[in-house]
């Protein structure tokens, strides 16, 4: 049966239809956008009922020798877009000239177009401009989200022919840490038993990546300690009282809870994406402490923000996105994008109304596979990320048994130390794991430089 749909699927990308436009000028950019930029649809699953939407940038430098990176955004249910304008992307929203319902793009100087092509993708179905013709189509999880981007890459590929010979990474952050390995092993097997058209894949890039959740958010106790927001006696109690288990504990230790809700004390109301910044709570004031709710990685309502920055009080992060909210949503932008007219009801930076079954619960397994496969791998933490600690995705490098090619050492940006790093090899596998100093959840956002920085030089193959 599944060779069976192989060819199926073989045949459907021979008789494909994919929609894709050139987009010349953008609402709110002024003049032509000096980087080519191109937006469309391809269609996945059975008889092609959900329908990917995409932004695509060539590369700034080179689109013919640079690169060919596939960007997905975490949640799930994030848009693309919030990853283009947020992190890594050419353009971004000028505050300083944005207002009301004006929002304003300037160029980003430290877009990794700069030296890569990439696909923003919004997906799963129903994150960003993406839907489903059904509402079958809806119905989605890890392995189906990871089996509809290996579809959507290859036809995306045969009608990009050009682009076939490029080196291909596999990007995400956040909760794309889980899905990101998926689809490099679907890939790598679709290569395997000779799947067209053959994907020219050579690894793959995470930050501050969900892997296992029970061992991810298990790490908020030490990196709570070693950031001093507990004490050296709190951590050390919590730590014999619930015997390193702190995210699902025997309800009737009474020592542990009692552990538990002090720490949840000491870190609760810290803004669990940097640890730096305001925490200003959009829904509730209620502190989540060590509990695990994926909202709180996006944590923006767009009916709360729309009156948020009016109120007196701190600075939040939170205020940036109310323009994506507002420019993705206004008609002209929609027919600037070639957005399909009737398909979305409302544009949401994070979709949190997904039909989503959260099958695979550790990527784990998938990483170590991967290493017999010969990949680069990059994976990057800021270190100021309560949300998903490094020291969390430290330790579940550290169980993949790689050896040390270039122990803890600092890496630089003008001079300055901009994080620390180590790489391992294992044959032919490299993997490069990298903190960013300063950074939170998810490092570009809050250090473009240096992120910019560390993705040149390790797409160079240079040491960072």
């Amino acid at each position: 049966m599944k060779i069976w749909s192989h060819v199926i699927l073989s045949l459907n990308l021979l008789t494909m239809v994919v929609t894709q436009s050139i987009i010349k000028t953008l609402p709110g950019f002024q003049g032509d956008l000096p980087f080519t930029f191109e937006t469309g649809y391809i269609g996945a699953g059975d008889l092609d009922d959900v329908q990917l939407f995409y932004y695509f940038i060539e590369s700034e430098r080179s689109p013919k020798d640079d690169p060919l990176m596939l960007w997905l955004t975490g949640g799930p249910g994030c848009s693309a877009f919030s990853g283009l304008v947020y992190e890594i992307g050419p353009l971004q929203f000028d505050y300083a000239k944005s207002s009301g319902n004006k929002p304003v793009f300037t160029l980003n100087p430290y877009s990794w177009t700069k030296v890569a092509n990439i696909i923003f993708l919004d997906s799963p179905v129903g994150t960003g401009f993406s839907y489903s013709n059904t509402w079958q189509g809806y119905n989605v999880s890890d392995t189906i989200t990871a089996e509809q981007v290996y579809e959507f890459l290859r036809k995306w590929l045969m009608d990009h022919p050009k682009f076939l010979t490029n080196p291909l990474y596999i990007a995400g952050d956040s909760y794309s840490g889980k899905i990101v390995p998926i689809v490099v092993q679907e890939i790598s097997d679709g290569n395997e038993v000779g799947h067209q058209p053959p994907l020219n894949l050579k690894g793959y890039v995470l930050g501050n990546p969900v892997t296992d959740e029970a061992k991810d958010l298990n790490s908020r106790v030490l990196y709570a300690q070693l950031k001093a927001l507990i004490s050296d006696e709190l951590y050390e109690s919590t730590k014999l009282n619930c015997m390193g288990e702190y995210i699902h504990p025997d309800p009737s230790n009474a020592l542990c809870i009692k552990d538990l809700q002090n720490v949840t004390d000491c870190i609760g109301r810290l803004y669990t994406a940097n640890i730096l910044e305001p925490n200003c709570a959009v829904i509730s004031p209620k502190p989540m402490g060590l509990k695990w709710d994926r909202g709180a990685l996006v944590n923006d309502y767009v009916d709360v923000l729309l009156s948020t920055p009016n109120l007196p009080g701190p600075w939040c992060r939170s205020y940036n996105y109310l323009y994506s909210y507002i420019w993705a949503n206004d008609k002209t932008v929609q027919e600037a994008l070639y957005i399909r007219e009737g398909t979305k009801e409302e544009w949401d930076r994070c979709n949190k109304s997904l039909s989503y079954l959260y099958n695979v619960l550790n990527a784990l397994p998938y990483h170590r596979n991967l290493i017999k496969k010969g990949y680069r791998v990059l994976i990057y933490s800021g270190d100021q990320d309560l949300a998903i600690p490094y020291v969390g995705t430290q330790a579940w490098i550290k169980s993949l048994n790689l050896t040390i090619d270039s122990d803890w050492a600092p890496w630089f940006v003008d001079g300055q130390v901009a994080g620390y790093t180590v790489e391992y090899k294992y044959n032919k596998y490299s993997l490069t794991f990298a903190t960013v100093k300063g950074g939170g959840h998810t490092a570009p956002e809050y250090k473009p430089k240096e992120c910019f920085a560390m993705l040149e030089r390790w797409l160079a193959y240079y040491a960072l």
